[in-house]
């Protein structure tokens, strides 16, 4: 298993920075984090979670996290992910045009961390993924 998780939340890399190969930098925006997983991507990863996941919109959380593995997919498109993180680029433009991101106080920040480590439990504790 060869799988990378992508994330500049401090939360998600203290949790399983001793399961996942991590690339982490807490400094980086959540357009960082898409353009990170972009390049592995590019190096021939497939998502294994979705860039847009969860109900929170780019221009109302700091923080993303997304696993992409090394591993071949059986059902994989050929540039399906690279499509699907682009269109998700594409709409982070989108919503933060206009909007920039708040200067949120750190307790909204630790909302947000916690709302985006919630999202990665419910895909780290699946059976499935842990077959990978």
């Amino acid at each position: 298993m060869d799988n990378v998780m992508v994330t500049n939340n401090c939360r998600c890399f203290e949790k399983w920075k001793d399961i996942f190969q991590m690339e982490f930098e807490e400094g980086w925006t959540y357009l960082d984090v898409l353009t990170k997983a972009r390049d592995y991507i590019h190096q021939g990863y497939h998502l294994l979670t979705h860039p847009l996941a969860g109900s929170v919109k780019p221009n109302q959380t700091p923080f993303k996290s997304i696993i992409l593995s090394k591993d071949t997919l059986e059902d994989a498109e050929e540039f399906r992910d690279l499509v699907l993180i682009e269109d998700s680029i594409a709409a982070y433009h989108k919503f933060i045009k206009g909007k920039p991101l708040p200067d949120w106080p750190e307790k909204s920040r630790e909302d947000f961390r916690t709302v985006d480590l919630s999202l990665m439990e419910g895909v780290v504790s699946n059976p499935i993924m842990n077959r990978r």
